[in-house]
């Protein structure tokens, strides 16, 4: 399977994305937030670099919640309305 690459504008809202989370998490450490996320510590930098710029809905949501935000807040710092990836062949997801 081929994976569409992802638009200039979707790397830079997954770097604001991880800009956000390191804010977010400010007095506490990667290690601590990765951990009541239920993510690996490695995945947590890698997001909070912009190094996988599309995190899982789940992953972020562990995210949200460990850190006590919002998921609508954060969206809408995301920049909501913009323009969805394309779907894949096979894609299960609602339209």
């Amino acid at each position: 399977m081929v994976r569409t690459p992802l638009t200039e504008g979707q790397r830079d809202r997954g770097r604001a994305l991880g800009q956000i989370l390191r804010a977010a998490r400010a007095p506490r450490t990667a290690a601590e937030v990765a951990h009541d996320a239920g993510i690996s510590i490695d995945t947590l930098r890698k997001i909070e670099r912009g190094a996988i710029p599309n995190p899982a809905f789940f992953t972020v949501s562990a995210l949200a919640k460990a850190l006590g935000m919002d998921l609508n807040e954060l969206a809408a710092a995301l920049g909501e309305g913009e323009e969805a990836p394309p779907r894949e062949q096979g894609d299960l997801r609602a339209s």
